[in-house]
């Protein structure tokens, strides 16, 4: 059997990735230097793609006009094949959950340091109140706290404090959840949610201290949000939706 064929058969049978070891344990080719450089014809030509040093994707009809493949394709089975835990976050997670207002340039995954580079399977994305406190939190990788808000205002809508507060609340930095409350209660006006939020908040973790809004701007303590305890160091607009 040829690689094409073994590859062509792979995914006639629903097995869309493949490994590097995959390959070898096939006893396909006759050496490693023939096997890399069938690897490399066939990412040239457009049956694969590697999408991960010795991890290979393979490219579906629909796709091999542009020669690439969504990661939502594959990300399941790399993040199984590199062993480590992930979920599909920020802006990625928003668009998946229908609130990314803009479609994100890049695909993001959270998972353990360090750092690793489906329409199939089962992929893992975080749930609405994490998405949200994770663009809180990288506010500066999504484009700042404005962009933030506009997207919340759609997503608020997925939020249930009751039953997704509590999984979350030792993950995740208290000065995460006030500049999320704070947010939610003067920027998008979800008054009933921040007030859930905040009862969460204070049961579980108590005392506040004062914060600055935004991380990358210079803290203004003259300008404060009593209850949320935060420094409003910079101003917020939504955009039009």
């Amino acid at each position: 059997m040829t690689l094409q064929k073994w590859i062509e058969d792979r995914a006639i049978h629903g097995f869309p990735t493949f490994s590097v070891e995959d390959v070898r344990a096939a006893d396909l080719c006759s050496s490693e230097q023939i096997l890399q450089n069938e690897l490399s014809r066939l990412c040239s030509n457009k049956t694969i793609a590697s999408v991960y040093r010795g991890y290979y994707v393979i490219i579906p009809v629909q796709y091999m006009l542009r020669g690439s493949v969504p990661a939502t394709y594959y990300i399941d089975q790399l993040m199984s094949y590199l062993q480590k835990p992930y979920y599909v976050c920020m802006l990625s997670a928003a668009e998946m959950l229908g609130a990314a207002h803009q479609r994100p340039q890049q695909f993001s995954v959270m998972t353990t340091f360090p750092k690793r580079r489906t329409v199939t399977g089962t992929i893992r994305i975080s749930n609405p109140l994490l998405t949200a406190a994770d663009l809180v939190q990288y506010q500066q990788h999504v484009g700042g706290l404005s962009r933030v808000a506009t997207i919340l205002e759609e997503l608020s809508e997925q939020i249930d404090i009751n039953n997704q507060f509590a999984p979350l609340a030792t993950y995740v930095k208290k000065v995460v959840w006030q500049r999320l409350g704070y947010i939610l209660e003067n920027v998008v006006g979800e008054k009933k949610l921040a007030d859930k939020l905040y009862e969460q908040l204070r049961r579980s973790s108590g005392y506040f201290k004062y914060q600055p809004l935004s991380t990358s701007a210079e803290d203004n303590p003259s300008n404060r949000d009593s209850r949320w305890k935060i420094n409003i160091n910079v101003e917020i607009e939504t955009d039009d939706l």
